[in-house]
């Protein structure tokens, strides 16, 4: 039997551990978050790496102007021609684009939670030492905080891999006296600084005042130079990396020194005071960071690492390996004990620095933290990870000790019990943690998976697809899922369903797709609740005249009903009298005489309103009423355009089942026959142009 070397076994055991953390968060990835979690800055993410693999910077969208707009996509017109570009660094972008190369996105998230837990082992197995590092990425394992923040398309995974490189290179340049990690150190630092500088900041901070420290401890000794020599080597790339952000500023908002995040929201970023972005405002007080501060700790603590607060008793109890005496502390070569303080104030940097930032209050009021964790101190999982196995492994030695006088079959009955309880109590606790989280991201991907469910069997060909949007004039805020290719040329094209003009300037700057309109029933709850939705093919009907006719079921308990026709310029109402079955409303446009309006059953014009020259719209609503007086209107829209060449209408209209009113909200959408309707409800409607008939139905 071939004996494999302590050190080469302990290294595979933490390659065993960093490929498990790997598949674990793929698999998170690929079966918990199929349609990506409710951040949608997901979706802003893949679609700049996706422009990264075409070689872009910036998008630009040529005649279909702001209806293709992505989600914190900054709007420039620098050259004249409209472009965007994305409000973040590319680098995590850079780093998505390496699973899609590979085959599948998310491959990028397993490569970077297997990178991260291979550094935490090595930087826990440098402070303490190798069974330390084991355990300590166990203990990220069970850290819920890694493991979804981790399978998100989110930047605060990949940049603890960059800081952890320079964390891992900087122990490394200062044991060995070796320039050449000084300058792996300074390149990860850099990079990490350009993926996000303020994070960077914080990461590097006491490893800065350790350097600091380091040239004051050797000042006037012959160890002066060589760890001067080592310093410049980290310091030398880390400028580079600024210099590179500072390029990159300069190629995107035309000034070194306004980042692209505050090129879209001049008052978002640090600091107290006043800070505003896309119309929310808040004045961030230090006391208002104090308490958001606060209530953050208690997340992270509480709910967010490893079995909750009994990881965190494990890792202040790892503090008593923390050293006492000057000289440990005072080591340019950074010897384990004097990394300990190190990664201790990672602490006080981490916590404290993004008190002065307004988004850790925003992640928590809009319900991502509450998701994903408190994303925003995923950095402080290296010392709760390494602090956490620390003291784990000193309640264990302790307990040793402590039985070290007794035989050893008792002694090995009182171990083997200990050790089974506290993996139990650790087991169930762990698995606490995790449960409601997953519970709560299950539920949403479960929503999302209904929202699209028309999008699965469907396999677009030149389409051109009108996105509702809850949120504002963006695309991919909310539905990050439907995403356009950087040049607008898939086989899919998603277009914002704003308004009556914008939908035929989408239709003019797309002449050769097949439009459809994506819609749904129900209020957008960010996938808190579910949604019916509907993909529907629409046809462009043209002619001197566009005539339609509706049929409609009739509600249960009805008696009577009437039509009433509406353009922007008038309307007009038709009584349709008793009812005892289906009623059918012949209706339309007319380009000859400027008008809409229903037709009698001879087809006269028994309505009219008049019909504005241009885009408008136009409705028919049918209005049943019961004995009682209730009401239920089948409320239909139709984009229309009036030119002195005829009349353009957008078919099938948009429909929507009003209960008590005659114009409601989402809660009204008609969705076809599978919807939440008051009994006896369903529609079919056809409409033909001049002496040409195309039927669609919708029911």
């Amino acid at each position: 039997m071939v004996s494999v070397p302590r050190p080469r076994r302990d290294r595979l055991v933490a390659a065993g551990f960093a490929l498990l953390a790997g598949v674990v968060v793929y698999w998170l990835a690929v079966d918990l978050f199929p349609y990506h979690s409710v951040n949608d800055d997901e979706g802003v993410y893949l679609t700049q790496a996706a422009m990264l693999l075409e070689g872009r910077l910036f998008l630009r969208p040529g005649d279909l102007g702001p209806l293709v707009r992505p989600w914190f996509f900054v709007a420039d017109t620098a050259g004249g021609d409209l472009r965007y570009y994305s409000k973040y660094s590319p680098v995590a972008a850079g780093v998505f684009a390496v699973g899609k190369v590979l085959g599948d996105w998310n491959l990028s998230l397993g490569l970077v939670a297997a990178g991260n837990a291979a550094l935490i082992y090595a930087l826990a197995a440098d402070a303490f030492d190798r069974r330390t590092g084991h355990l300590s990425v166990a203990f990220l394992l069970g850290a819920p905080l890694f493991l979804f923040t981790s399978a998100v398309f989110l930047p605060y995974a990949p940049t603890t891999l960059l800081n952890l490189a320079f964390a891992f290179a900087y122990v490394r340049t200062m044991r060995r006296d070796s320039p050449r990690w000084g300058l792996v150190a300074g390149a990860a630092v850099g990079l990490a600084f350009f993926a996000r500088p303020y994070t960077a900041v914080l990461f590097a901070s006491p490893f800065i005042a350790h350097a600091v420290g380091s040239l004051w401890w050797t000042w006037g000794t012959d160890e002066f130079r060589p760890t001067l020599t080592r310093l410049l080597a980290v310091a030398g790339l880390g400028v580079a990396g600024v210099a590179v952000t500072l390029a990159y500023n300069l190629v995107m908002t035309g000034d070194p020194l306004v980042f692209p995040y505050k090129a879209f929201g001049p008052n978002d970023g640090i600091g107290f005071g006043r800070h505003e972005l896309l119309g929310y405002d808040r004045v961030y007080s230090p006391a208002l960071a104090a308490e958001t501060t606060v209530r953050l700790l208690r997340l992270l603590t509480t709910e967010w690492t490893v079995a909750g607060p009994v990881g965190t008793l494990l890792a202040l109890v790892g503090l008593a390996e923390l050293p006492t005496d000057r000289e440990a502390l005072a080591d340019p070569r950074l010897s384990a004990p004097a990394l300990r303080v190190v990664l201790v104030g990672l602490v006080p940097a981490v916590v404290l620095g993004n008190a002065y930032f307004w988004g850790t209050l925003n992640g928590l009021e809009n319900g991502l933290i509450g998701l994903l964790g408190p994303y925003y101190h995923f950095d402080l999982l290296l010392p709760l990870s390494a602090f956490g196995a620390a003291g784990a492994l000193v309640c264990w030695d302790r307990l040793r000790t402590a039985t070290a006088d007794l035989d050893a079959p008792k002694r090995g009955a009182i171990l083997a019990v200990a050790l089974l309880l506290s993996a139990g109590v650790g087991g169930v606790a762990a698995v606490d943690a995790v449960e409601e989280p997953y519970d709560e991201n299950r539920l949403r991907t479960s929503h999302l998976s209904e929202t699209y469910e028309p999008f699965e069997s469907w396999s677009p060909e030149r389409a051109l697809v009108f996105v509702p949007d809850p949120y504002g004039d963006w695309l991919h805020h909310p539905f990050q899922h439907l995403r356009n290719d950087p040049g607008f040329d898939g086989d899919a094209l998603y277009v914002i369903n704003d308004g009556d003009v914008e939908r035929f300037e989408a239709i003019d700057a797309a002449p050769d797709r097949r439009p459809y309109r994506f819609t749904y029933q129900g209020e957008w709850t960010g996938a808190v609740t579910p949604t019916e939705p509907a993909l529907t093919p629409l046809d462009v009907k043209r002619g001197g005249r566009v005539r339609a006719t509706t049929t409609v079921g009739v509600p249960a308990r009805a008696t009577r009903a009437r039509a009433r026709i509406v353009t922007e310029d008038g309307s007009a109402r038709y009584a349709l009298g008793p009812v005892d079955g289906p009623v059918t409303v012949d209706w339309g446009v007319d380009s000859t005489d400027g008008t809409a309006g229903v037709l009698a059953p001879n087809g006269t014009a028994a309505a009219t309103a008049p019909l504005p020259a241009g885009v408008s719209r136009v409705t028919l609503l049918v209005t049943f009423v019961e004995p009682q007086g209730t009401t239920v209107t089948y409320r239909q829209t139709v984009s229309v355009e009036r030119t002195v060449q005829g009349v353009r209408a957008i078919w099938p209209p948009e429909v929507k089942i009003c209960s008590l009113t005659t114009d409601c909200g989402r809660d009204g959408v008609y969705v076809g026959p599978d919807g939440d309707y008051v009994s006896g409800v369903s529609i079919e409607t056809s409409a033909r142009a001049s002496n040409v008939t195309a039927a669609s139905t919708a029911s």
